[in-house]
């Protein structure tokens, strides 16, 4: 199976998706479901929530399916 990697980025803020770690636990939807909805193409959009909201639900991810460019993690 092919590791992709799928990146959403907006001014400095970049949140990275590998599909092959995810385990659908739905805690990202849960909890901004305005940024991360699965029903939709693409499922994230970066602008609906403010920055600090998007970084703690990415750091919430129980998987590491979704995590933040490295600048980002200070």
């Amino acid at each position: 199976m092919k590791e992709i990697t799928k990146t959403y980025q907006i001014d400095d803020l970049v949140v990275k998706w590998e599909p092959h770690k995810c385990i659908h636990s739905a805690i990202c939807f849960h909890g901004l479901p305005n940024v991360f909805d699965p029903r939709k193409r693409p499922w994230v959009n970066i602008e609906g929530a403010p920055k600090d909201d998007i970084i703690n639900q990415v750091k919430a991810c129980p998987s590491g399916a979704l995590s933040l460019q490295k600048d980002e993690l200070a």
